[in-house]
């Protein structure tokens, strides 16, 4: 993941990868078919990594909702600063990389997409339902309104080398929902 979050897909090798993590080629083929089959695996994982990562940032129930919102910006801030903002998300990275990816990864990244928004909608819900956000907030619209803003905002912050890109899109989203 190290290697894919900073090169990207199309430009990493796989001999990059065997090397980095002292694997031989042959110990490679031996359990994936191909660097597509391979790089597939490696977004699953990566998936179910962050998902359980906004399950543990977005359903802690002893938090206020927008709260674990901002709670889990902070952190991936923290993250990105700690790799002196080499890394993004993968899934934004695959995202940006999708016109010269295997045809596998379309689908596979917008479900990812999908299941994130998904996560991120039940904890507005609840919300709403404190009175954070107002009753009859379009949730489902605002996680996908979120999660839109939220990779642009990754890609700005890579770029720029700070975060201000993502406090910028974080204040404007909760300004936004809050109306």
């Amino acid at each position: 993941m190290e290697v894919l979050t900073e090169q990207g897909f199309a430009a990493t090798g796989i001999d990059t990868v065997l090397k980095r993590v002292r694997v031989p080629k042959g110990s490679f083929y031996h359990y994936f078919d191909s660097k597509e089959a391979f790089g597939r695996e490696v977004l699953q994982c990566y998936a179910t990594y962050f998902a359980r990562k906004l399950d543990r940032w977005l359903l802690e129930d002893n938090v206020l909702p927008l709260q674990r919102l901002s709670n889990f910006v902070e952190d991936a801030k923290a993250g990105m600063a700690k790799h002196q903002f080499r890394r993004g998300c993968l899934v934004g990275n695959l995202g940006q990389e999708i016109t010269v990816l295997p045809a596998s990864f379309r689908q596979e990244l917008e479900s990812i997409l999908l299941d994130w928004q998904k996560r991120l909608a039940i904890c507005l819900a609840q919300a709403a339902s404190l009175g954070q956000l107002r009753t009859d907030s379009n949730c489902d619209a605002l996680a996908a309104y979120f999660w839109i803003g939220w990779e642009g905002a990754v890609l700005r912050t890579k770029l720029v080398q700070n975060t201000q890109p993502l406090d910028t899109f974080v204040a404007g989203f909760l300004a936004g929902a809050a109306r």
